[in-house]
């Protein structure tokens, strides 16, 4: 690859090309900087066509082009460069065509395909998706499998385990103390307010559920369209409670 005066590499170049991907604010933008480095005459190698379609699916994603996501996923896929992260994208994707049964497939290969450090993570996600679907007696075979492969997200995976235990009707863990240990951990942030807000909502300490719900729903729709689109399920779900607990005014 030509390198531009001084060493470094010209604006042009697949690497220079998804940073500016990665950091593009639009998701026209972020596929017009994948594009072009895709097409780049020189070529990119293996790892690096990956990245460049990955930045590509998260722009149809945004887009909620479900199905051109799903094609570059798959695309992915047969690279075989990154098989796990490519299968997560796909049932992603695939959740988004509300083809749930497809996503649940995709996710079990990811757990499969996984390095170790990453399987507790798809693991979660599969139980996650099981458990929203109403399918608590499968989530909670894969949650447990999360939280043995767990590390420092053993505490959201392992009250996700006792809420999926609880709707199966499965005699209840310390809920209390679950949720202690995980508003206590860096994973109670982020999705685990959403796992908080539950366990809140399932003690009978209904303000505090809607405190954590509310910060969930906010969080996860005030950032990036990706992820809006990633957490539509609990979204939906944690606006559900809202609206029990508050009504439907103030739950937009």
């Amino acid at each position: 690859m030509s390198k531009a005066r001084g060493g470094a590499a010209p604006a042009t170049a697949p690497e220079a090309l998804l940073r500016k991907a990665t950091l593009a604010r639009t998701p026209s933008l972020r596929a017009k900087y994948a594009e072009r480095a895709l097409s780049d005459p020189s070529g990119v190698d293996q790892t690096m066509r990956c990245l460049l379609l990955r930045q590509l699916y998260l722009a149809h994603m945004e887009g909620r082009r479900f199905d051109d996501a799903l094609a570059i996923a798959e695309e992915m896929v047969d690279l075989g460069a990154m098989p796990d992260v490519a299968r997560q994208d796909a049932a992603r994707a695939c959740l988004g065509l509300r083809e749930r049964e497809r996503a649940i497939e995709h996710l079990r290969l990811a757990s499969r395909a996984s390095p170790a450090c990453r399987r507790a993570f798809h693991l979660w996600t599969l139980g996650s998706v099981l458990y929203l679907a109403g399918r608590s007696r499968e989530a909670i075979g894969a949650l447990s499998r999360a939280v043995r492969w767990g590390t420092s997200d053993r505490p959201l995976y392992a009250a996700q385990l006792a809420l999926a235990r609880l709707a199966a009707g499965d005699a209840s863990a310390d809920l209390a103390a679950l949720r202690k240990h995980l508003s206590e951990a860096p994973c109670g942030q982020g999705y685990g307010q959403f796992v908080l807000g539950e366990l809140a909502y399932h003690e009978g300490e209904l303000e505090l559920a809607q405190t954590y719900l509310r910060r969930f729903v906010q969080r996860s729709t005030s950032g990036r369209i990706a992820l809006a689109v990633a957490l539509e399920g609990e979204i939906n779900r944690a606006r559900t409670l809202l609206r029990q607990l508050e009504g439907p005014a103030e739950t937009q």
